[in-house]
Parts: C-alpha cells; structure tokens; sequence
C-alpha cells in the first residue's frame, strides 16, 4: 500500500490548472468552479487554480496582483503567481508559475489554456512584474 502524499496548496494549484489544458480563452471566463461560457480568461483560470487549494482570490489581475505576498523571481514556487504587462498601472496577465520558468495561462482571444516557457522568453522577460504566493 503505498501513502497518500499531500499536495502543498501551490502544487494544488497546479494541478487544478493543468487539468484545464485545451480550454478556450473566453474574456471574463471562469470562477472558482470552473470554465464559464466554456473557458477562461488568465485571472478566471488563476482564480479556479487557487480555489481548487482552498484560497479565494478576485477575478481581476489587477487586484489579484495585491491578494499575496510578493516573490522575488530567484524564490518562484509552483502555484505562485506571475504577472506581466508594460506601462504603469496594474499588470494585464497573470499565470500560474509551474516550475522549471514554465506558467499555465490563457493568453488572449482564439487561444486556449498552456503552458509557455516565460523565464527565458524576451517577450514576458521585457513585460514581467512580478509575483505573488497567494495567502488564504
């Protein structure tokens, strides 16, 4: 018999996030359930992620950017949250840091949830700012 291993809510997190691979991005998509209007949206899918770990979080990247304690990059867990978007004023993406520099996000309009290589990627290297761990 082998025992059961607990998950730590990050690892939760990605987990939930994974099984929604190959969903669409829909604008304003998902909740703490699941895909609403049949997908997400990069805060709907972190929101879901995060529920699923027992930590209730908003439906706005904005606001979800401020729902944790911050991360320096050198330090990212799985299930933490990274944020992107240039220019001043709240970030405008949010994925899910799986490890290895790697997030789960629902990136823009006929897109579906996946997985992209961030950490060495000169686009979301030159957008990235910052991170969080959600705290419930």
């Amino acid at each position: 018999m082998r025992a059961a291993v607990a998950l730590s809510p990050g690892r939760m997190a990605v987990a939930a996030a994974l099984r929604q691979l190959g969903r669409p991005y829909v604008w304003g998509g998902g909740s703490s359930a699941g895909p609403t209007r049949g997908g997400f949206d990069c805060s709907g899918l972190a929101l879901h992620a995060w529920a699923r770990a027992g930590v209730r979080l908003t439906h706005y990247t904005g606001s979800q950017f401020r729902q944790g304690r911050r991360v320096p990059f050198s330090r990212l867990r799985p299930g933490d949250l990274v944020f992107f978007g240039g220019g001043k004023g709240d970030p405008a993406h949010v994925g899910v840091y799986a490890g290895g520099g790697r997030m789960i996000h629902a990136p823009r309009r006929g897109d579906v949830v996946k997985v992209t290589i961030f950490a060495t990627s000169p686009y979301y290297r030159a957008r990235y700012r910052g991170a969080i761990r959600p705290t419930g």
